[in-house]
């Protein structure tokens, strides 16, 4: 079973996975009500020029205004300095980021009110809004084309110096002048015609762009990237993709033409499914997807992980479990760990986690196999395609992840902070609840005559009250000549109790 790619269209959203000898290693989605803006291009107003940050808000006509740092900011350079790192760039994105000091500060090149073309770089993440830049590129089927930067890239990720060398010689005499390209990894072994009907085709496109500008008024929207089912397609579905399946007729009509004419040979992997059993279900997927929003992850072994996510960092947990292995008790945690290491990296590409990682594996008392445990993770996250450093692991046993943001995570793509606990993931416990209730009674003044005190509370927390806990109330009732009367009421919260004295 080799790399299948599974397209599931429902009204409300579009989902894709991609499996690997039937193992899920990408999920994707795409909901109508919050749609992906990566790539999409805008003409946009500054907002806010802050040089304390050197960065700027823009309005572009979405809820947040956007980011942009003074490095996203396109000056007069020459082409050499600006495409060092996207030619380099071996995880061949569509958005390509060209990070170089700018000679100036941005209040120089910046003003409130000034209009400017901007490109989502990096969409919207929890309270932040989109981070843009001026370094506009459009993605093709073979290309990224550059409008602003006159320069010619092969993507590293093609091995072979001598197919490198043709690609860039046929791009040297189909190229617009003036223009730049990024010959991307899929162009491996195409001939020189389907580069130029790329090179054709992206040209109108930024012709569209251009026109747009000239014809709105800022805030607007310029050029929206391709839907999700068809930037899949054009990013993923290449020569080692075994079959695409898409549940949607009229989805797999479109895609079959969008195939046929750009690579008509690999139609014939394009498979529309039918079956009345849902198709991330006979694939597996939905089980994944339950797994990857679980806190706690099991190992085959019997040992197993727990994932947390904080404000500042991500915390990954590893433990024996059931595991206790046949032999001494370090080759035992070894094993595990082991295992955890290829487990994490398979977490972290599934669940999109990003930023700051911390791994606490298993103490291991002997160097070595600190260094096994620290090579196997190297190993399981070298076909990571995000950007990502690893510490070696420290005496306590932990290791240090940074990992590139490519898209929003899992977790908080599918969830959000739970409404009851709101996001701390614990509540008070009952017993808790009815002292402080008890404490607040007895900070009521007693009255000359017998008062009568209200006590609204969950009927958990009341239940404990008129049951374990009566003889507290009885007690409370003495010491404040007061009548105390337990009212259950379950539209309070846990926590909360309403006090009232009559």
């Amino acid at each position: 079973m080799g790399v299948e790619i599974a397209i599931t269209v429902a009204r409300e959203e579009t989902r894709v996975a991609v499996l690997d000898g039937g193992v899920v290693t990408d999920l994707f989605g795409d909901r109508a009500k919050h749609k992906d803006f990566v790539g999409n291009i805008y003409k946009g107003r500054v907002a806010k020029v802050l040089p304390g940050m050197q960065a700027a808000f823009v309005d572009i006509g979405l809820e947040k205004a956007a980011f942009m740092h003074v490095s996203d900011l396109l000056e007069d350079a020459e082409p050499g300095d600006l495409l060092v790192d996207a030619e380099e760039d071996e995880k061949d994105s569509d958005i390509l980021r060209p990070k170089r000091q700018s000679a100036k500060p941005i209040e120089q090149l910046l003003s409130e009110g000034q209009e400017l073309m901007v490109q989502i770089s990096k969409g919207p993440i929890g309270t932040k809004g989109s981070r843009v830049t001026t370094y506009v590129s459009l993605p093709g089927r073979y290309l990224v084309f550059m409008p602003n930067v006159d320069h010619i890239g092969v993507s590293r990720r093609i091995p072979r110096d001598e197919e490198r060398a043709r690609l860039k010689e046929i791009m040297r005499r189909v190229r617009r002048q003036g223009f730049g390209y990024i010959v991307r990894t899929v162009s491996e072994g195409v001939k020189e015609d389907e580069l130029k009907s790329d090179v054709d085709f992206l040209h109108v496109l930024w012709q569209d762009v251009l026109t747009k500008r000239e014809q709105s008024p800022a805030p607007a929207l310029l050029h929206s990237d391709l839907s999700l089912s068809f930037r899949v397609v054009r990013d993923l579905f290449g020569k080692k993709v075994d079959r695409l399946w898409i549940d949607s007729r009229v989805e797999y009509e479109a895609i079959r033409g969008f195939v046929q004419r750009f690579s008509p040979e690999q139609t014939a992997r394009i498979h529309f499914y039918d079956k009345e059993e849902p198709l991330f279900d006979h694939l597996g997927v939905e089980q994944e997807i339950v797994r990857a929003l679980s806190r706690k992850v099991w190992l085959k072994s019997g040992g197993y992980l727990v994932i947390d996510h904080t404000e500042a960092m991500t915390v990954i947990d590893v433990n024996t479990g059931r595991f206790v292995g046949k032999r001494d008790q370090e080759e035992t945690i070894v094993r595990n760990n082991l295992e955890a290491a290829k487990e994490v990296a398979y977490q972290l590409k599934l669940r999109g986690i990003g930023g700051i990682i911390i791994v606490d594996f298993i103490d291991m008392e002997r160097e070595k196999n600190r260094d096994r445990v620290y090579h196997a993770l190297m190993d399981a996250m070298a076909s990571d395609k995000a950007r990502t450093r690893i510490s070696r692991i420290s005496d306590l046993g932990l290791i240090e992840i940074s990992r590139e943001r490519v898209r929003e995570d899992l977790l908080r793509s599918l969830s959000e902070p739970c409404r009851y606990c709101e996001g701390r993931g614990y509540t008070k416990s009952p017993t808790t609840v009815v002292y402080e209730i008890f404490r607040e009674i007895r900070r009521i003044e007693p009255a000359s005559d017998q008062q009568r005190i209200v006590v609204g509370a969950h009927p958990t927390v009341a239940e404990l009250l008129q049951d374990e806990e009566r003889n507290g109330i009885e007690v409370l009732e003495r010491d404040c000549s007061a009548k105390i009367i337990i009212t259950p009421d379950s539209q309070l919260h846990l926590e909360q109790y309403d006090l009232v004295v009559l």
